[in-house]
C-alpha cells in the first residue's frame, strides 16, 4: 500500500513539477513504474520542445498520448511548409485539419491575396503616373543640378584658395575659432602654426612665377599629407600658410611642425627640367586664454608669426615656439623683422 501511494505521488510529480523527480529506492525496482517514468519524461521533453517552437524531436514511444503528439507534430510541420509556400507567393494553400485555426489561416491567406492584388493594381496606376511625371522631373532635375553645382562651386571658391585648393584666410580663421571652442568643451589643448617658404622671392626670380605656383601647390600636397585627423591647413597669404593642430600641447605641436619641416626639406619641387629643394620656417604658438575673446584666433596667429620670425632670425629652415620673452625681443627688432619679410 505504501509503495502504491509513493508510486502515485511520483507520477503526480512527473506530471506537475518543473523538474523531473528521481526514481530511486524501492520504486526503482517496480518495472511498470520505471516504464511510466521513462515515457512521461519523453512526453515532457517533447512538450518542452514544442513549446519552444522546435517540432523536430523524434517520438519513439507508443500509446494514445505519443500518438496525439505525433499527429500534432505532423500537422505543425505541414503547416510550416504551407506557410513557407505562402511566403513565396503561393496563395492557393488551405488548411483543413486544425479546426478553428484552419478557418483563420485560410481567411488570412485569402485576405493577403486580395490585398496584394489591390496593391498591384494601385502600383500599376502609380507607375503610369510616375512615367508621366518622370520626363518633367528629369528636365527639372537637370536645371536643379546645374544650380546646385554652381552654388557648390561658388561656396568652394568663397572658402578656398583658388591656386592651392586649401582654405583661404577667412575660412581658416572661422574653422579655427570653431575648433577652439570645441577644444575647450572637450578639455583638449591646441596649437597654431604659421609657415613661410624660405627665400621664395628668389625662387620666383630664378625659376619664374609659373614655377612658383607649382611650388606652392607642391608644398600644400606635402603639408596635407603630414597632417593628422582634426588638423587643417590654410593659405594665409603669399607664401605663408597657417596650420591648426587639434589636441596638441606645445611638445606635440613642435613635433608635428618639425615633421612637416623635414618632409618639405626632403621633397624637392619637380619642375620641367629639374628638381629644386625648398625649405620653410615654422612658428608655433600654444592656444591659451579665452577662445571667446574678440579676434582671439588672429592674436594666436600673431603669436605664431612672432615665433616664425624667430625661426628666420635663427637662419631659417627650423621651428621655433612662441614665448613671452620672444615677444619682447621681437618688439625690439622691428627693423630686422621688416628686412626678413622682404626676402
Amino acid at each position: 500500500m505504501l509503495e502504491t501511494t509513493a508510486g502515485l505521488e511520483h507520477v503526480r510529480k512527473l506530471l506537475r513539477d518543473n523538474t523531473v523527480p528521481r526514481l530511486e529506492g524501492e520504486l526503482a525496482e517496480i518495472p511498470q513504474l520505471r516504464e511510466i517514468h521513462e515515457e512521461i519524461q519523453i512526453i515532457r521533453e517533447t512538450l518542452f520542445s514544442f513549446s519552444a517552437g522546435d517540432f523536430s524531436p523524434v517520438i519513439k514511444i507508443r500509446g494514445i498520448i505519443p500518438g496525439c503528439l505525433k499527429a500534432l507534430q505532423s500537422h505543425l510541420q505541414h503547416l510550416i511548409w504551407q506557410v513557407r509556400l505562402v511566403e513565396k507567393g503561393d496563395f492557393t494553400q488551405e488548411v483543413h485539419f486544425m479546426g478553428e485555426f484552419s478557418t483563420a489561416f485560410n481567411n488570412m491567406v485569402r485576405y493577403l491575396h486580395k490585398t496584394l492584388e489591390e496593391l498591384r493594381q494601385k502600383e500599376e496606376t502609380l507607375t503610369a503616373l510616375t512615367d508621366t511625371l518622370r520626363s518633367e522631373v528629369s528636365s527639372r532635375n537637370t536645371v536643379v543640378e546645374a544650380l546646385q553645382e554652381s552654388e557648390a562651386r561658388l561656396k568652394y571658391l568663397a572658402s578656398h584658395d583658388p591656386l592651392t585648393g586649401t582654405f583661404n584666410r577667412l575660412s581658416f580663421i572661422e574653422m579655427a575659432a570653431a575648433a577652439l571652442k570645441n577644444a575647450v568643451k572637450n578639455k583638449v589643448r591646441c596649437c597654431m602654426a604659421i609657415m613661410d617658404i624660405d627665400y621664395f622671392k628668389q625662387f620666383n626670380d630664378t625659376y619664374g612665377h609659373i614655377s612658383g605656383d607649382e611650388a606652392l601647390r607642391h608644398i600644400v600636397r606635402v603639408l596635407s599629407g603630414g597632417l593628422r585627423k582634426g588638423d587643417f591647413l590654410g593659405r594665409y597669404g603669399g607664401e605663408e600658410f597657417t596650420i591648426f593642430f587639434y589636441n596638441s600641447d606645445e611638445d606635440a605641436g613642435m613635433a608635428i611642425a618639425e615633421r612637416l619641416r623635414s618632409a618639405l626639406a626632403s621633397s624637392p619641387v619637380l619642375l620641367e627640367n629639374q628638381s629644386v629643394q625648398v625649405t620653410a620656417s615654422f612658428g608655433v604658438a600654444r592656444a591659451e586664454g579665452d577662445p571667446g575673446e574678440k579676434e582671439y584666433v588672429q592674436k594666436l596667429i600673431n603669436n605664431a608669426d612672432i615665433a616664425l620670425y624667430g625661426a628666420k632670425r635663427k637662419g631659417r629652415n627650423n621651428v621655433v615656439l612662441f614665448t613671452p620673452q620672444l615677444e619682447r625681443d621681437s618688439s625690439l627688432n622691428l627693423k630686422t623683422k621688416s628686412e626678413l619679410s622682404a626676402v
